[in-house]
């Protein structure tokens, strides 16, 4: 019996070991959390995150706070199997944080450029709305091309077939969509007159062309620029472009409150949807906001990840945030997921 005993306590012994081993042995998952949040209109590290200069900016008694995820890249059986059960972390599949074949540099890299893309556009949408329109004007026109003899460099192109261009990008759209061939009434200022032009697209590289280089400008009398460190990603586009025109206007965005959100947004205003959404309304929460601006294509998520008290206000674009905030501080309904 007692040989018997010795066995089964030493087979024990040996499973528990082999288990501390198994759960302590590194897996191809990551798990996700609650990032850091920023508020758009404060500072960090000692600097304001937005900067103005040329212009008064105004203050805000409230807050317009970006949120992130914190990722924990290296993960053990062990720390999986409690982030699984922890109602503000989810574990992922390590490739769809960090794409096979790229490396951490790689990532890091792209992480950044896309962050300083949606600066970009946060600008420029910003704005925008502001009263700053989008110029697309010509950069140089192809000799020969569809173009030559009919547009200068330096002309602003207004319109294709009466639609107006918001961004660069749609020029392109709009050329693109027709087949060579096609022919487009442009409408352009030239030296502040306004003009059209008959312009038939011709084929190069395989695309329809007009034959012009075209450049994006947005004169505007200041100048305005973001520093934010140690954050990477296109989401925070929303939040910065609010965090502008707040700051660039007179009224408070906020209305004295604490106001979190997420989103992508392009030069138009467009708010695309993101990642993360259930870890950012737990950072949100644990900052103090007291609304949360979801892009719409997020809101099946958001709502199925609600925090208590935490409304969530769909958004599509910069201007249904710009709508959404007008009605929390009248005291209206704002729209919901």
């Amino acid at each position: 019996m007692r040989r018997r005993g010795l066995t089964v306590l030493l087979g024990a012994l040996l499973t528990a070991l082999l288990s501390i081993g198994v759960l302590a042995a590194p897996i191809p998952y990551v798990v996700l959390g609650p990032g850091p949040t920023v508020n758009t209109l404060g500072t960090d590290a000692g600097k304001e995150v937005i900067q103005v200069s040329g212009r008064e900016t105004s203050t805000s008694a409230g807050q317009l706070r970006l949120t992130t995820v914190g990722v924990q890249p290296e993960v053990k059986l062990r720390a999986a199997i409690q982030a699984w059960f922890a109602d503000d972390e989810a574990v992922v599949p390590r490739e769809l944080v960090y794409p096979p074949g790229e490396s951490q540099e790689q990532i890091e890299e792209r992480n950044a450029e896309d962050f300083k893309v949606s600066q970009t556009s946060a600008e420029t949408a910003a704005l925008a709305a502001l009263g700053f329109p989008v110029q697309v004007v010509v950069k140089t026109v192809v000799a020969d091309g569809p173009a030559s003899g009919v547009l200068r460099p330096g002309d602003v192109i207004t319109a294709v077939d009466g639609q107006p261009l918001p961004a660069a990008a749609r020029l392109t759209e709009l050329i693109r969509e027709k087949p060579a061939g096609t022919t487009f009434t442009v409408g352009y200022t030239r030296s502040g007159t306004a003009s059209t032009a008959r312009i038939t697209s011709r084929e190069q590289d395989g695309r329809p062309r007009i034959g012009v280089e075209i450049d994006q400008q947005q004169p505007h009398p200041f100048t305005l620029s973001i520093d934010l460190e140690d954050i990477g990603g296109p989401s925070a586009g929303l939040m910065f472009a609010l965090g502008i025109v707040d700051k660039l206007t007179p009224a408070d965005l906020t209305g004295g409150k604490v106001i979190a959100g997420t989103g992508t947004i392009d030069d138009t205003g467009q708010v695309g949807p993101i990642g993360g959404i259930a870890q950012k309304l737990v950072g949100a929460k644990r900052a103090g906001a007291t609304a949360f601006l979801v892009p719409a294509d997020n809101c099946a998520e958001a709502v199925r990840n609600p925090q208590s008290g935490l409304p969530l206000l769909r958004v599509a674009t910069l201007d249904d945030a710009l709508s959404a905030l007008e009605a929390l501080r009248d005291g209206r309904q704002a729209p919901r997921c």
